[in-house]
């Protein structure tokens, strides 16, 4: 139970986090356009900062998305699929993808490693050591390649993925919504 609540409160917090760097982005964008209005005093590059923030929210916001039951899927064999079928086509679909992702994590996190060890910097105007936000894309692949192991698991014990529970197109649906 401790750990179901611990992953619960990694994969909203990790929502939280993209959410943030969206707010990021909307800053760098206005201190932009407000630092145009004062040219010799300010000078402001949002280009960078705000496509640092850009990818942190995406991948950060990866793994919960996929426990809301918000990416997008193509059901076509699962809507036609029951019982243990279905439970093999998600658990197929999932080991595939958490394979993937495996191999992008491992990959993220020896990308930050190595731009850290050779001091990669950024060209532009604030010379941000690209260890830095690279590191927003290998946690957020590790988030989400914790998130499909957990539905694995989940799906495995006999259990409906909670992408499917919290997917509001697969419920159905009720006559007083249409009333």
């Amino acid at each position: 139970m401790l750990i179901r609540t611990v992953l619960d409160r990694l994969f909203l917090w990790s929502g939280y986090l993209s959410a943030l760097f969206l707010v990021g982005i909307a800053v760098t964008i206005i201190a932009q356009v407000v630092g145009r209005f004062f040219p010799k005093l300010v000078l402001v590059d949002s280009t960078e900062t705000a496509g640092f923030c850009l990818a942190a929210s995406t991948f950060f916001g990866l793994a919960y998305t996929f426990k809301q039951g918000a990416h997008i899927r193509v059901t076509l064999l699962t809507r036609l699929a029951t019982g243990l079928l279905d439970r093999l086509i998600h658990l197929w679909s999932m080991a595939v993808f958490a394979v993937v992702m495996g191999l992008m994590t491992w990959w993220s996190f020896d990308y930050v490693y190595f731009s850290f060890v050779f001091d990669d910097i950024s060209p532009g105007l604030l010379a941000i050591p690209f260890w830095i936000p690279r590191s927003g894309m290998a946690l957020g692949s590790l988030v989400l390649l914790i998130a499909l192991l957990d539905e694995f698991v989940r799906v495995a014990a006999g259990l409906v993925p909670s992408y499917v529970e919290n997917d509001e197109s697969q419920q159905p649906e009720r006559v007083e919504d249409h009333i």
